[in-house]
C-alpha cells in the first residue's frame, strides 16, 4: 500500500501528556467516525504504519488518540504532522448526491451543448459552495460552481460529469 492509496481523515498536530497520546485534527465532516475505528494507518511521506486504536475522545476541536506502540512523549513527537488515513473502501458512506473530493477528481466533464470540456483536476473549497477546476485543452482552466444549476449529473461508474455552463463561465 502507498500513501496516495489512503484517504486522509486526520492530521496529528501535537501531543497530550507524556504517555504517547496524540492530538488529532479531524479532516472529515464526520469526526464521530473515529469512535468506530479499530485501527488506523499513519503516513509520513512514503512511510505508512498501521496502529491499533486504544482510545479516542473529543478534546476541544480536536481528538485525543492513543495508539498501540506509541507509549511515550518522545515517540509521539515523531508522528507530528503525520496523516491518518483509511482505504477507499473504508470511507464513511455519504448520502445520495454527495461525493468525496477524491471521487470527483479525474472525472471527464461534458457540457450539454459544447460536449467534452476537459478533466476535473481540483475541488476548491469556498465559503458558499465548492468550485470545480476543469483543465480544458480548448478553453484553458474552467471554474465551475458546484451548484445544481450547473452540475446536472455525476456518474462515478462512467467517470463522467455532465454540466450546463452558465453565461459568462467561458469568458
Amino acid at each position: 500500500m502507498e500513501a496516495n492509496d489512503l484517504i486522509s481523515i486526520g492530521r496529528i498536530v501535537g501531543t497530550h501528556g507524556y504517555k504517547g497520546t496524540l492530538k488529532v485534527q479531524p479532516l472529515t465532516d464526520f469526526p464521530e467516525r473515529f469512535q468506530k475505528l479499530e485501527q488506523i494507518d499513519l503516513s509520513q511521506g512514503k512511510k505508512i504504519t498501521r496502529h491499533k486504536i486504544e482510545s479516542c475522545s473529543p478534546y476541544k476541536e480536536l481528538l485525543l488518540m492513543k495508539l498501540e506502540g506509541i507509549d511515550d512523549l518522545e515517540t509521539a513527537q515523531l508522528y507530528r504532522n503525520a496523516l491518518l488515513g483509511v482505504e477507499e473502501k473504508d470511507v464513511f458512506p455519504l448520502p445520495p448526491g454527495y461525493y468525496y473530493h477524491f471521487q470527483l477528481v479525474g472525472l471527464a466533464v461534458y457540457d450539454t451543448e459544447k460536449g467534452y470540456l476537459g478533466v476535473l483536476k481540483e475541488v476548491l473549497e469556498t465559503g458558499a459552495n465548492d468550485v470545480y477546476a476543469v483543465n480544458s485543452e480548448v478553453y484553458g482552466e474552467i471554474l465551475l460552481p458546484a451548484i445544481k444549476d450547473v452540475i446536472l449529473d455525476i456518474d462515478l461508474t462512467a467517470k463522467k460529469m455532465t454540466v450546463k455552463l452558465l453565461d459568462g463561465l467561458l469568458d
